[in-house]
């Protein structure tokens, strides 16, 4: 594999990015809900004002990351052939795999730096309220990275071979679901049907457990993280974007593009 030209397309992707007015919409949006949450945690009642801010900022921070993750991700290839810009990339000697995996570098730079910038505007409001940047908080954040590498390898997947919104649509069911799998298998334990649990448990292997990285409310609550637990969901997640990420390579290099 060519490193150079993989660094090249994951720069000039996160160029592109820059310029994309969709990204522009949900980062802005983004940036409004965190810096409406210390006016909602001043409204709160019951509640202490840290728990709100926590609670207000890692949702809108996972909400809108996860969507923009979700666009971009089965949209990128699609624009490609549809502009017609693939076919000048791979006709040069660029291999169709560097091409995806340049594309996808790209992509989780944009996210990534759009998590930091989102990261300090949160800690900027706790420091505004006196709340210290607690250890659960950076875990959680971190969590989400890799939660956003897992549902980019999906969006790839899925786009390698198939249409922009079919494959936002499945990306899509794969992260709600991926939230579910921990009741999905309990759905498979507790059925008296045989073929039910069998396809239930199938399902639970195939998707994502997504609820192993969700750690806000470990944040929201200040309940410890277990080292271990964290370690064990990060290389769990790096092995499934490491499969997805495998067939998209494989169903993208077989593609026709005619």
């Amino acid at each position: 594999m060519n490193m150079n030209a993989l660094i090249a397309l994951a720069l000039n992707g996160f160029r592109e990015a820059r310029r994309n007015r969709v990204i522009h919409l949900i980062a802005g949006f983004a940036l409004g809900m965190l810096l409406l949450s210390p006016l909602l945690a001043g409204l709160a009642i019951g509640s202490s004002v840290e728990r709100v801010l926590v609670d207000m900022g890692l949702a809108g921070m996972s909400l809108m990351l996860v969507l923009l993750a979700i666009f971009l991700s089965t949209s990128q290839l699609g624009r490609e052939i549809e502009r017609r810009t693939i076919f000048m990339v791979v006709s040069k000697p660029v291999s169709r795999a560097t091409f995806l995996l340049g594309r996808v570098a790209g992509n989780m730079i944009t996210l990534g730096v759009l998590l930091v910038a989102m990261a300090l505007v949160f800690w900027g409001e706790l420091a505004a309220f006196g709340v210290p940047m607690r250890g659960q908080y950076v875990v959680a954040i971190a969590a989400l990275g890799v939660e956003l590498l897992v549902l980019t390898s999906v969006g790839f997947a899925m786009s390698s071979f198939a249409g922009p919104i079919a494959s936002a649509m499945v990306t899509g069911g794969v992260f709600l679901a991926g939230h579910l799998a921990g009741d999905i298998y309990r759905l498979a334990e507790q059925s008296q049907s045989a073929l039910f649990s069998l396809v239930a448990k199938a399902t639970y292997y195939a998707l994502p457990n997504l609820d192993r990285l969700n750690l806000r409310p470990h944040a929201t609550h200040l309940l410890e993280v277990s080292g271990a637990s964290v370690a064990f969901a990060t290389l769990y997640a790096l092995a499934y974007s490491g499969v997805m990420l495998s067939l998209a390579v494989l169903f993208f290099s077989r593609r026709d593009f005619r």
